[in-house]
């Protein structure tokens, strides 16, 4: 069956009008930061053969993540925010939302093996090297991406077959499920439920993994001889610990509620936390706090100061 409506017009935060331009500025500073802290970390984790570790392999391989899952969405908020409006195709909408799902459950995937490496490196710091090689780690993230472009592939398949022959206007900043849904001119039951089955089954499983984890871990740390283990080990819990709840805080209140829950003006705000916020704080919470990526830093700035002298 082909398909009335083959553009959808994307309009964003239409009430912003009078100020929308200040805003494109202050997002694009942003997205600066976003890319140019993110290129750095993986980087300097590349370049120097010293973070070469599982922990820090996966934390380049975060930054990798959030220039790509932030790539998908923001140039097109930008260009929406300048413009007033964004005009997609129906197929360029699909990719989309599949791109950005599949990047989203990703970085899930990823967040919960950096929480397993956590629990390795304290809970059983004597297998630690024999257990998290650098082939085991690979195939780590090797399934985490595997699994993350093979989760949305049900959602995208159905929301494909769905016809659209009433309004083209998505008042979100880019093309996302919920949306589409909004404006197909058919029944929407059978995706609103096996949405919510793979979110739930997602979000719930891996954030419960991360939960046990982590209760696991407090424990070996609090039972520790030492207040300089204590402190070293809660040093590097925190910060991946601050990342999981900023990142699955905003994706569950999107994703675990049923689809018939629907504020645009709310689900925008929430999008631009997880979209914006949280690719933004990951370089500086989770990596450019730790004494090691600050060294590798410091090294080769001292390094490229000397070489333009």
């Amino acid at each position: 069956m082909n398909n009335t409506v083959t553009q959808f017009i994307i309009v964003g935060f239409s009430s912003l009008e009078s100020s929308r331009h200040l805003v494109f500025v202050m997002l694009l500073l942003v997205y600066f930061l976003i890319i140019s802290g993110n290129v750095t970390i993986v980087l300097v984790i590349w370049l120097d053969s010293h973070l070469h570790t599982p922990m820090y392999m996966f934390a380049g391989m975060l930054s990798f993540l959030d220039v790509c899952y932030t790539a998908v969405t923001i140039p097109q908020i930008l260009v929406i925010f300048w413009m007033g409006e964004v005009n997609i195709a129906l197929t360029g909408c699909l990719l989309q939302m599949y791109f950005f799902h599949s990047l989203g459950i990703t970085e899930n995937y990823l967040l919960t093996v950096m929480a397993y490496d956590r629990y390795m490196a304290i809970c059983n710091p004597l297998r630690y090297t024999m257990i998290m090689t650098s082939t085991f780690c690979r195939s780590l993230m090797f399934g985490c991406w595997l699994c993350g472009f093979m989760s949305p592939v049900t959602k995208l398949i159905l929301v494909s077959l769905l016809p659209f022959c009433g309004s083209n206007i998505i008042h979100h900043l880019f093309c996302d499920l919920t949306p589409l849904l909004h404006l197909a001119c058919a029944d929407t039951s059978l995706n609103v439920i096996t949405d919510f089955i793979i979110n739930s089954c997602i979000i719930i499983l891996t954030s419960a993994f991360i939960a046990l984890t982590y209760i696991k871990i407090l424990i070996t740390i609090l039972m520790m001889n030492t207040s300089e283990g204590r402190k070293k080990a809660f040093s590097t819990c925190t910060a991946h610990f601050s990342v999981v709840l900023i990142f699955f805080g905003s994706v569950a209140f999107m994703y675990i509620r049923p689809q018939t829950i629907y504020a645009p003006k709310y689900d925008q705000l929430v999008t631009i936390n997880y979209t914006v916020l949280t690719p933004l704080l990951n370089p500086v919470v989770y990596s450019l706090r730790n004494k090691e990526i600050k060294r590798a830093l410091r090294k080769y700035f001292q390094v490229k100061h000397r070489f333009l002298k």
